[in-house]
C-alpha cells in the first residue's frame, strides 16, 4: 500500500496520480501498487510538481513498518536518526528578522 500527499501540484499531477490511485481527500491518494509502478509514480511526481510538495510513504519491512520519502519545500524534512527514519522541523522564518 502507498500513499502519496501532495499541496500546492498542478491540476495535471492530480490527474496523473488519480490514474494510479485514488484519491480520498483532495490532495490524499492511496492505493496498491508494485514497486515498479511506485517508481513510476514518483518519476511523474518529480517531472510535474512545480512549486508544490509531495510526499510517498509506503509499506516495507523496516524497523517502522514503513519508509517514505519527500518532494518540494516544507517545515518538516526527513532524517535518519541511527537508522531510524524520523521528521524534523524547521522553524518558522520571520519575515522582519534582521
Amino acid at each position: 500500500m502507498i500513499m502519496v500527499v501532495t499541496e500546492n501540484v498542478p491540476p495535471r499531477l492530480r490527474g496523473r496520480l488519480a490514474v494510479w490511485l485514488l484519491e480520498v481527500r483532495a490532495g490524499v491518494y492511496v492505493g496498491s501498487v508494485s514497486k515498479r509502478v511506485r517508481e513510476m509514480i514518483w518519476q511523474h511526481c518529480e517531472t510535474f510538481m512545480e512549486d508544490g510538495n509531495i510526499v510517498m510513504a509506503w509499506q516495507t519491512n523496516t524497523e517502522s513498518g514503513f519508509d517514505f520519502q519527500t518532494l518540494g519545500e516544507n517545515r518538516r524534512m526527513p532524517i535518519d536518526y541511527d537508522g531510524l527514519r524520523l521528521v524534523e522541523f524547521f522553524p518558522v522564518e520571520e519575515e522582519n528578522s534582521p
